[in-house]
């Protein structure tokens, strides 16, 4: 299976984006779906997962602000941004774990 990312863009601090990860195939086999993300000049960090039974998890940066969310009848992996800080700027890519990632999109957030 193939991930592709799309939904980014530039935005103003406080506003929101949706992005999708569309899947060349079925995601429902995989367990666990995630979204990364790489700013420049620092390590690429663990946003947002989900398990194919609706457990997410959020690095505590994005909680109360990020949501995550499956369709596995659409083979896609959302991620709501709101409140968007400019320090959410980054590429953002999404992995089926534990061996399949996405290329990026990116999201820049101007103050």
């Amino acid at each position: 299976v193939q991930l592709q990312a799309s939904g980014g863009g530039l935005v103003q601090a406080g506003g929101s984006l949706k992005l999708s990860c569309a899947a060349s195939g079925s995601i429902a086999r995989f367990n666990v779906m995630a979204w990364y993300r790489q700013a420049p000049g620092k390590q690429r960090e663990s946003v947002a997962q989900i398990s194919s039974s609706g457990i997410t998890n959020y690095v505590a940066s994005v909680k109360g602000r990020f949501s995550i969310s499956r369709d596995n009848a659409k083979n896609t992996v959302y991620l709501q941004m709101n409140s968007l800080k400019p320090e959410d700027t980054a590429v953002y890519s999404c992995r089926a774990y534990p061996t399949v990632w996405g290329q990026g999109t990116q999201v820049t957030v101007s103050s």
